[in-house]
């Protein structure tokens, strides 16, 4: 006996009427059963494979608030696509992050996992220490420093699978959101009050650019030189509240083979840290590239205006993060003009480097035409299992 969740009609093993149908969707088959007795079918799917969309939090929030009609519009969109098996719109622990910080978050939140429909990008931390992993097995074995993103560094689930009918619930936060205000607010004005200095600094892009991998490497080192001192004094509170980048050098260490003796294995860490295989992760990449560009806007007579930068760049740590993290695992981003005008400019070339459509106000259209493409690309054999797969779905 099964929970039939859509009623087909008569079942072809006890005869019951009105009691056979589709119980739910398992990845690349419908499960169908009676809800009187043991008779049950499947019935397969064709492949799928889905394209992969972030929005940013600029755009969620729009579309909450409805106040403007080419957001709103545009949601309809996505979230027909997602229900044709066409797109994933994951989200992420960025998301939350940001989020929770919006008057009327609970809504924002509820509207940006109902898009998602159950699909989840791996928390960023995660994520950066998967590439770090791989490239610090790279740079060991001699391979060639080049890092190709694969979908299995940002998702623990397959992507291109039929949805299943039911969706599972996915992030919790808990934190201190008035302080997580604050904070933010302090570092972009932070951020803006160096920009007088960057104007009159006579560094080249290159060189920023190796300033910001030299700070990253030093982050780790520094936070992993904490973290063994407090260890060593027997402060054991270490292993718990330490941040989560004091864990980065540790974890590199422990790649080595058992037979590789203990005292090498930090100091080899370490020469990775000043290595291609390192800037060339894309978390890190993509980030330095970013301050480098920001930087050269800056030198070029961009952000001038004090107020108005604080205003324009509110966001620009959390994009900054959540761009490096996950547009390379992205086939199109969403994201506010100031981050788009910097990830479209030579120096980062999000699209040219990492083959992620950007999209902001600037270019909607072509968003749009995005969309449509997705639409218009539908066959006949996909039209026929969304008919298996979800019996009331119009096409």
């Amino acid at each position: 006996m099964a929970l039939v969740s859509y009623v087909l009609g008569r079942c072809p093993g006890c005869g019951a009427e009105d009691k056979f149908g589709n119980v739910d969707v398992y990845g690349d088959h419908v499960y169908l059963g009676c809800g009187r007795c043991r008779y049950n079918e499947r019935r397969y799917l064709p492949p799928v494979k889905k394209k992969v969309l972030y929005l940013d939090q600029f755009f969620f929030s729009h579309a909450v608030r409805g106040n403007e009609a080419q957001f709103v519009e545009a949601a309809k969109r996505i979230v027909e696509l997602a229900s044709l098996q066409l797109l994933v719109v994951p989200y992420s622990s960025v998301h939350e992050e940001e989020t929770h910080q919006w008057a009327g978050h609970k809504e924002l939140l509820e509207f940006i996992k109902s898009t998602a429909r159950g699909y989840e990008f791996a928390p960023a931390y995660e994520v950066e220490q998967t590439q770090l992993n791989r490239a610090f097995d790279a740079w060991r074995s001699g391979e060639p420093a080049a890092y190709t993103p694969h979908r299995q560094d940002a998702f623990h689930d397959n992507l291109d699978v039929w949805d299943g009918y039911f969706r599972i619930e996915v992030g919790e936060y808990h934190g201190d959101i008035d302080l997580i205000r604050r904070l933010k607010a302090e570092a972009i004005e932070g951020l803006v009050d160096l920009f007088p200095g960057w104007r009159e600094s006579t560094a080249t892009f290159e060189q920023n650019v190796r300033l910001e991998h030299d700070a990253a490497a030093k982050g780790y080192l520094d936070a992993f030189g904490t973290y063994m001192t407090r260890m060593a004094k027997g402060d054991f509170d270490a292993l718990s509240d330490s941040p989560i980048m004091a864990t980065v050098v540790r974890s590199l260490s422990y790649r080595f083979p058992r037979e590789e003796p203990p005292e090498g294995r930090i100091k080899k860490v370490i020469e990775f840290l000043a290595s291609d295989h390192f800037t060339n992760t894309p978390y890190h990449d993509i980030q330095a590239r970013m301050y480098g560009t920001l930087k050269d806007m800056v030198k070029a007579g961009a952000y001038t205006n004090r107020a108005r930068s604080i205003q324009r760049l509110s966001g620009f740590y959390y994009d900054v993060k959540h761009i490096s993290t996950y547009a390379p695992y992205c086939d199109a981003f969403v994201m506010d003009n100031p981050m788009a005008e910097i990830v479209n400019r030579d120096t980062v070339d999000l699209t040219g480097r990492y083959g992620t459509a950007v999209f902001s106000r600037n270019n909607w259209d072509e968003f749009l035409a995005w969309l449509d493409q997705l639409k218009n690309g539908v066959t006949d054999e996909h039209r026929s299992g969304l008919a298996t797969a979800y019996p009331r779905l119009k096409v």
